[in-house]
C-alpha cells in the first residue's frame, strides 16, 4: 500500500482534526502514529504529512525506525525526548542522530535537525507511549489483527535476512503494547489490513 492509495478524505479529515486540537508541545501540535510493525504506519504517516502540508506552512516528521535498533526497540526514547521534544516545547530547534545500518550492524549516522514546526508527526512503535500522551494533540493507532500478515509485510520491506530479528521484534512489541496500551489511548484507530484502510470512529472528542 502506498500513501497515494489512501482515500483522500481520510488524511484530510485527520489533518483537520489535528489542526483543530490544541497545541500541547509548546506551540507545536504533536501527532503520534503508533501500532505494531507491518501495520502500515509509514504509509499512513506519509499520507497525513501530505494533507498537513496543504494546510500549514511547516510540518516535520520523525520516524522512530531512524533511532531504534533491533537490540534497542524502545529505550532510545531519551534521544527523542531530550533532543527533539523538549527543545521544540521551548520554541527551539532540535535534532537527533539517525541510525546508519552497515554490514557490521547499526552505527551512529548523520545528525538530523528538526526546526520548530506547526505540526510534528512522530511515527513508529512506541511513539504514543504513556509518558508523552499528555503532550499529544492527536494519537493514531494503526492495527492489523493477523500477525502473519504483518510479518510478511515487514519481511517484504526489510528482506528475508531480517526474519529472525522481526520475529523477536514482534514478541517484544506484543509485550510492550500489552503493558503500555497506546491503543486504548488512541483518538483514532485505522484498520491497516485493508489496502485502502478503514477509519473507525474517533474515540475521544478533541
Amino acid at each position: 500500500m502506498r500513501a497515494a492509495d489512501l482515500p483522500d478524505r481520510i488524511p484530510d479529515r485527520i489533518a483537520d482534526r489535528a489542526l483543530a486540537a490544541p497545541a500541547r508541545l509548546g506551540r507545536v501540535r504533536l501527532v503520534a502514529v503508533d501500532g505494531p510493525s507491518g501495520s502500515g504506519k509509514s504509509v499512513f504517516a506519509d499520507g497525513l504529512l501530505d494533507a498537513l502540508r496543504e494546510r500549514v506552512a511547516t510540518v516535520a516528521l520523525v520516524r522512530t525506525d531512524d533511532i531504534a535498533t533491533w537490540d534497542d526497540p524502545v529505550s532510545w526514547w531519551p534521544a527523542l525526548a531530550d533532543g527533539v521534544l523538549t527543545p521544540l516545547a521551548e520554541g527551539r530547534p532540535g535534532g537527533y542522530r539517525r541510525t546508519a545500518w552497515t554490514a557490521d550492524g547499526p552505527v551512529p549516522g548523520d545528525t538530523v535537525e528538526v526546526a520548530v514546526p506547526e505540526v510534528l508527526v512522530v511515527e513508529g512503535v512506541s511513539s504514543a507511549r504513556r509518558s508523552v500522551r499528555p503532550r499529544l494533540s492527536l494519537c493514531v493507532w494503526i492495527e492489523v489483527a493477523d500477525p502473519a500478515v504483518r510479518l510478511a509485510r515487514a519481511v517484504g520491506r526489510d528482506g528475508p535476512d531480517a526474519m529472525s530479528h522481526l520475529r523477536r521484534w514482534q514478541l517484544f512489541e506484543n509485550g510492550w503494547f500489552a503493558v503500555d496500551r497506546p491503543d486504548s489511548a488512541a483518538d483514532l484507530v485505522v484498520d491497516g489490513s485493508s489496502p485502502m484502510g478503514r477509519m473507525s470512529e474517533f474515540r475521544h472528542l478533541l
